[in-house]
């Protein structure tokens, strides 16, 4: 049996927080970020892990990142204005609809929409995962501070790399060989 808190590829969803073009301009860190968000987003296809992405006012910080709205090709992209998405109107049903119990977090900025998001999902009763080499955020203490909140609010605090593996569950199978490269 495996510990509650492992990320369980069958129940989880992958959700993509606010990762904008204008955020490059914010963020010292979004290049290392993007490089695991995308191995994520990589991940999850490969491993039929639903994703669901995010753009947080969309006319003035523009769309998400093209290299991950290209890899994220057929997912759902919700539009929003509130820094927590679970206060617009239907994304609480939208996360419902997958009938998953983790949601995998990660985006952009961590210590406004992606932490609003998650304390506003673990209320809601889900498991939330933060990875935190793939949020980030313009200043380290502001991250810092947004990670320990998730920590000390019941977040499971994890990495990309962790959640994958966990995922893929072992090694030896076809799906592990698909997920090498990805984090390779």
């Amino acid at each position: 049996m495996r510990h509650p808190l492992v990320a369980d590829r069958k129940e989880s969803l992958l959700l993509v927080v606010d990762v904008q073009e204008a955020m490059s301009k914010a963020v010292p860190v979004w290049e290392s970020s993007l490089t695991r968000i995308s191995q994520l987003i990589r991940a999850a296809a490969a491993l039929q892990i639903p994703m669901l992405v995010t753009e947080h006012y969309r006319k003035g910080l523009g769309g998400t990142f093209p290299e991950i709205a290209a890899l994220m090709e057929g997912a759902p992209f919700f539009q929003k204005e509130h820094f927590s998405a679970c206060e617009e109107n239907g994304f609480l049903e939208t996360v419902r609809s997958f009938h998953r119990r983790q949601i995998i977090l990660t985006g952009m900025e961590t210590h406004v929409c992606v932490l609003q998001t998650g304390l506003d999902l673990l209320q809601a009763g889900y498991q939330v995962h933060v990875p935190e080499n793939a949020v980030a955020s313009r200043y380290k203490e502001d991250w810092r501070t947004a990670v320990n909140l998730f920590r000390s609010s019941g977040a499971v605090i994890t990495t990309a790399e962790i959640v994958i593996f966990q995922w893929v569950h072992r090694a030896n199978t076809d799906e592990f060989r698909r997920i090498l490269p990805v984090v390779k």
